[in-house]
């Protein structure tokens, strides 16, 4: 006789209004890294801050807390409606028994309220808070330091200037735990010792190892390391982390600094710095330089996710092992007897080698996480990397700007690689669609150009 499934308890996660595309990709990743999958009880609407969850335990809920940067906070959903009245029915029907543990009279308690898109006067916070007198509450108040707290949360909708008297939604919950938006700043990279012109935002190198499912022992690469600010993210859940890049300046933390008012990198300017920075050193494997079109790894499945940003050519070209017999153009000094020649690296040859890689060196069900530079005028799914081992998860767009954007692309190994996998993308014609990637460079500085000529034509006038 099969086990019955446990039963879905109804919560509610309140989200931050930022990277509002990576917000389901992310909490859809977490809910499965705890062992659970996204339920929603209604449609979700995208784009709001608050979205009604079924999750089989309050263990699961805390456990996504612990990870997200995506959401603020999540309740034990006691009710809701589209009215105060809706929302009183709604708890008048919420069993008892759930409620009275949390509601005793040896017990301390507080209610907060929460609006979104408009601001209440305290005394219209206080008529809320008396109005739910008919909840059998026996504890003392304590403002300070409740064992329990109340969320009374009201929704006004999106437009910040059609702001309706009444919500369009309220809900009430018991709170259970905050997620980490705190980590946003705690890891700025405003604070940190070593970091270069294309340094990743905090808050996007954490969404980006929730995407790829890190998880405390995950050994995790960055095949284009640069200041290794990926790895950090990375390390922070646990995992053992290392990568590659071709500039020995930046492996090594040597040459001219990217701060200002700074000449040249200190001594404790490296990523291993980084890492020890955050108390993070014991998760660092290393970083070497090296040519990734030149693979240097044994075959064999070895990472549990690739998490990385490939150059595309804007603040760093993107470069790969050339020969001498190419132009002295290309000779680059990086120590004072270290040379190399390099050659121009195309961006769909970036985007095939690294879906190759991943094909062949992650473990079954690992992840790849990258960004992909689009041309908006010209964006369609079809430009797309794809290879038969991995299967797409999700595909979430930044924009840069008007014409311009980049997509944080998440796959998952699905099939082991064999040796017919090796140039599968050359086939079915499936090559050409993506040599629109190597132009990107000068699509986005034509559309850059263009702007500021209308701008010093504007200023003529």
């Amino acid at each position: 006789m099969a086990l019955a499934a446990p039963a879905l308890r109804r919560y509610l996660l309140l989200l931050a209004q930022e990277h509002l595309e990576f917000r389901l990709p992310e909490i859809t990743s977490l809910l499965s890294l705890c062992g659970g999958q996204f339920s929603g009880e209604q449609e979700i609407r995208v784009n709001s801050p608050f979205w009604i969850l079924n999750i089989p335990s309050e263990e699961m809920a805390r456990g996504l807390m612990k990870r997200t940067v995506c959401a603020k906070s999540i309740f034990e959903l006691w009710g809701h409606g589209k009215s105060a009245g809706e929302l009183y029915a709604s708890l008048k029907n919420y069993p008892t028994d759930k409620m009275l543990p949390y509601l005793q009279s040896d017990s301390t308690y507080k209610v907060h309220i929460h609006t979104f898109n408009k601001t209440l006067t305290q005394a219209q916070k206080i008529n809320k808070i008396d109005a739910l007198e008919f909840l059998p509450f026996k504890g003392k108040v304590n403002l300070k330091n409740p064992e329990h707290v109340f969320w009374i949360l009201e929704d006004y909708g999106m437009n910040p200037n059609d702001v309706p008297e009444e919500p369009i939604h309220l809900y009430f919950g018991r709170w259970i735990a905050d997620g980490q938006r705190e980590l946003i700043e705690s890891y700025s990279v405003k604070k940190r010792h070593f970091i270069g012109n294309t340094s990743m935002d905090a808050c996007l190198s954490f969404i980006m190892a929730n995407h790829g499912r890190v998880k405390p022992n995950d050994i995790v690469y960055d095949p284009f390391v640069g200041t290794g600010g990926l790895l950090i993210s990375s390390a922070h859940f646990g995992a053992y982390v290392c990568g590659t890049d071709i500039d020995y300046n930046t492996i090594h933390g040597l040459g001219k600094a990217s701060r200002k008012n700074q000449k040249w990198r200190g001594p404790d300017e490296n990523i291993r710095a980084n890492l020890r920075q955050y108390g993070l050193e014991k998760y660092y494997l290393d970083a070497l330089v090296a040519d990734f079109s030149r693979p240097v790894w044994r075959t064999g499945m070895l990472f549990d996710a690739i998490i990385t940003d490939p150059p595309y050519g804007i603040r760093e070209a993107p470069r790969r092992m050339g020969s001498q017999k190419e132009t002295v153009k290309s000779v680059e000094r990086s120590t004072e007897n270290h040379f190399f020649v390099s050659s121009s690296y195309h961006l769909s040859d970036i985007f095939f080698d690294l879906l190759k890689f991943g094909a062949e060196h992650l473990v079954m069900g690992g992840r790849l996480v990258y960004w992909l530079p689009i041309y908006r005028p010209e964006y369609t799914e079809e430009i797309i990397p794809r290879h038969p081992c991995l299967k797409l998860i999700s595909n979430c767009e930044q924009l840069l700007s008007s014409h311009t954007s980049r997509r944080l692309i998440t796959m998952e190994k699905v099939k082991e690689f064999k040796d017919q996998d090796e140039n599968s993308y050359m086939l079915d014609g499936q090559y050409m669609p993506y040599r629109g990637h190597n132009s990107f460079r000068e699509k986005y500085f034509s559309g850059v150009t263009k702007r500021i000529a209308k701008e010093e034509k504007d200023n003529q006038k």
